[in-house]
């Protein structure tokens, strides 16, 4: 199965297995400029995202998600930011494992908006979301200079190093039963982080709809994935300053979506404290 769309802000492509040329060639073109543009000076060390990726797929790394952001600069339309999501052999997991996989988040640009970034994350398979840890997983950045392709390959080793502490705190947070006024908490706690002071905000208890039977869960591991995947898909009814039933909207930008990410997986983990030392 592979899951593919074009958003208004971003071109995205996953499946469930790896994903080949032709498909990143449709849905990430600029991983594969053959020079940087032009507003780049000479220190600029370019290196194709594509020789970078085909050097990580000989260390076992493979790519099961692609997205290119839309640029308003028409100049930078085959250099502009994009991600992808690689597992590693040793991480990959049967598509019916409900808790998911551990992923590496790979992200560049050749316009100069992003240095090669490297990040933790985890696939939910249940609901085909994509999770990125917060700051308490080393993130690795590469500048675009040096031996880009061997500092790179050795970023993605040391992330890679990180994912039993993720597979740890996904453990621990799955073991933490929350009330009813805990996870509103939680939720309360999460608007915040997804809409500025000036937007209208839904109620908290619709941030904690499940989308599934199997996410009735009161554990804060199910509790944190509910909210992270209603923030993240939008379409959670609010009422707007005059009145009006509106929805929310899907968040389609790769900036947004690493930064609210980070950002609930910190707040996950700041709830796992706050009951440890309830304990």
């Amino acid at each position: 199965m592979q899951l593919s769309s074009r958003f208004a802000r971003c071109h995205i492509t996953r499946a469930n297995h790896p994903l080949q040329d032709d498909q990143l060639h449709t849905f990430v073109p600029s991983i594969y400029a053959d020079t940087a543009h032009n507003s780049r000076s000479d220190k600029y060390s370019h290196i194709p995202t594509i020789v970078v990726l085909d050097a990580l797929r000989k260390e076992g790394f493979e790519p099961f998600m692609a997205c290119q952001a839309r640029v308003r600069d028409e100049s930078k339309l085959g250099f502009a930011k994009h991600m992808l999501r690689l597992r590693h052999v040793s991480q990959i997991d049967s598509e019916n494992n409900e808790e998911g996989t551990n992923e590496i988040i790979l992200l560049n640009s050749h316009d100069g908006s992003s240095s090669y970034q490297m990040l933790a994350g985890c696939f939910r398979f249940v609901c085909q979301n994509g999770m990125v840890c917060g700051d308490t997983f080393q993130d690795v950045r590469v500048q675009h200079r040096g031996n880009v392709v061997d500092n790179v390959i050795e970023g993605a080793y040391e992330v890679l190093k990180n994912f039993d502490r993720v597979s740890e705190s996904r453990a621990v947070m799955a073991a933490i039963t929350l009330s009813e006024d805990e996870q509103l908490a939680f939720a309360k706690a999460s608007l915040p982080i997804r809409f500025s002071e000036s937007e209208e905000k839904p109620k908290a208890e619709y941030v904690l709809r499940p989308r599934r039977s199997a996410d009735k869960a009161k554990d804060l591991w199910t509790t944190f994935n509910v909210v992270q995947e209603n923030l993240v898909k939008g379409g959670i009814p609010r009422i707007t300053r005059k009145g009006k039933l509106s929805k929310t909207r899907k968040i389609n930008g790769i900036d947004g979506n690493v930064r609210l990410n980070k950002a609930l997986w910190t707040l996950a983990e700041a709830m796992t404290e706050l009951k440890q030392q309830e304990a």
